[in-house]
């Protein structure tokens, strides 16, 4: 049996994600094979890697930071987060990323991108992250808010718009069960985008990723109907906030991080015994 770990996105909501990981690294439960998009492809590597408490980090230490996240990185960069500080400096030179052990690690990892060309997803194994955090930035790259990321000749997104939840993904890589850790509830509904129309001024130039986006909230919405699915066969288990998480994408205040984390881990915990049970009955 191959155990999957489905990692979904969110920006600062990733911090529950975080909190879910550091659990299973504690606890030392190892998934087989680990997938995310946007801010769950950035936690997944430290997963991967081992590298408890790093997510965490990263994510915290540098909220009043301006290279960081800033209106200022917008106005120089066109990003809100800094993304070369986030993806270079932070991992190459003020936190660590251990690559050796990440590479040589027995799990299989995959991030997902968006190809603003054709809007659909695209996935990318380790072997595209020695020493290079590219890919990782480009699925980071949230539409609008930040520039698109080129790639071997192509130019690519925020990996959730086109593939928020990549339980698919995950099956057709021969994933038997599946770990899927979301940083929304359980109930909730994702609606339309409600600044269609400045994403389609500034994507004008990219109308499948207008087209993406226009149709997110039912890519989504079918995506989570599809995993109520999988879990009523026993494929799949749902890690998730029990309630409404109430904080941006964006957020900076260090307390309702902190608050978001520990939820996290201490809902991984309850799920620890039932986690073991399906991992050890691996053939």
């Amino acid at each position: 049996m191959k155990l999957g770990l489905v990692l979904e996105g969110g920006g600062m909501r990733g911090l529950y994600t975080c909190g879910v990981l550091d659990c299973f690294l504690d606890h030392q439960l190892f998934a087989d094979y680990v997938i995310g998009v946007s801010a769950g492809a950035c936690h997944g590597v430290s997963y991967v890697s081992m590298q408890r408490g790093r997510s965490f980090r990263v994510n915290t230490n540098y909220l009043h930071d301006k290279r960081y996240l800033s209106l200022r990185n917008f106005i120089q960069t066109k990003s809100l987060f800094g993304m070369d500080f986030i993806f270079d400096e932070i991992p190459h030179q003020l936190d660590l990323f251990d690559y050796e052990t990440f590479l040589s690690s027995p799990c299989e990892y995959k991030l997902g991108v968006t190809d603003a060309l054709t809007g659909k997803c695209v996935y990318f194994d380790k072997s595209h992250l020695n020493h290079d955090s590219t890919l990782i930035k480009a699925s980071s790259s949230i539409p609008v808010f930040s520039p698109v990321v080129s790639y071997q000749g192509r130019d690519y997104l925020d990996g959730g718009t086109s593939d928020s939840i990549p339980v698919k993904q995950a099956l057709a890589d021969g994933c038997d069960r599946l770990i899927i850790v979301l940083t929304r509830d359980r109930n909730y509904v994702k609606k339309p985008e409600s600044f269609r129309s400045i994403y389609a001024n500034v994507l004008k130039k990219y109308p499948n990723m207008i087209k993406a986006l226009d149709e997110r909230h039912t890519m989504y919405n079918d995506t989570l109907s599809f995993i109520r699915q999988l879990e009523a066969r026993g494929i799949a288990t749902v890690i998730a906030p029990k309630s409404p998480v109430k904080i941006s994408r964006f957020e900076k205040n260090g307390k309702k991080l902190q608050g978001l984390y520990d939820q996290g881990y201490q809902d991984a915990l309850d799920s620890l015994e039932h986690l073991k049970q399906l991992k050890s009955k691996k053939s």
